[in-house]
């Protein structure tokens, strides 16, 4: 029979490779909200140093319609709802994943968007478009310092999501009583023999 004291141990140096996985997770998930929100903060930003107002929002949004239009892939007719859906969509992405709640499905979209980015950029790249990015806002051409940018993005998405699927829910992995993904902190255990 094992002692309670060897059990412990066992369960501890178990769960210490799991726990910095836990904290890893935890730093990715964070870091990739943090790309959404800084991603639709940056479209949506009054240029020209014009204060915030909802008309600033407004000229900044037709000039990210502009981009979303020289990518040469939609109607004309839906350039501009596009243009001004896809910022909020972020936001709200990235809030949902900083968040945890729904990590699973918040992760797998957020996957599917950025590869679906990725894969739009090197279309472009490959066609020799020549064309400003738009992920972070106006002025940043499609080279392969923005494909290499938003590929390790991709990957960190990949990360995120796989962690989100790995992970058990309840008792061992994350604590989902909110469905909020956070890491267990140690508790003490009772063992009776």
């Amino acid at each position: 029979m094992m002692s309670s004291a060897t059990g412990e141990a066992m369960d501890k140096g178990r769960n210490s490779g799991s726990d910095v996985w836990r904290w890893v997770l935890l730093v990715a998930r964070i870091a990739l909200a943090a790309v959404f929100i800084v991603a639709a903060y940056a479209k949506m930003r009054p240029q020209l140093d014009m204060p915030w107002s909802l008309g600033s929002v407004r000229t900044s949004l037709s000039m990210f319609a502009m981009q979303v239009d020289s990518y040469q892939m939609l109607p004309a007719s839906l350039v501009s709802a596009v243009a001004h859906f896809l910022p909020i969509f972020e936001l709200a992405l990235g809030l949902w994943l900083l968040s945890g709640i729904g990590l699973r499905w918040s992760s797998l979209i957020a996957t599917l968007t950025l590869g679906t980015f990725f894969a739009v950029m090197v279309r472009s790249y490959a066609l020799h478009l020549g064309i400003a990015c738009g992920c972070f806002g106006p002025g940043e051409q499609i080279g392969p310092k923005t494909l290499t940018r938003d590929g390790s993005l991709l990957v960190l998405a990949l990360i995120v999501l796989a962690g989100a699927f790995l992970t058990r829910r309840g008792g061992g992995g994350f604590v989902s009583g909110s469905g909020a993904a956070v890491p267990n902190m140690p508790s003490s255990r009772v063992v009776t023999q």
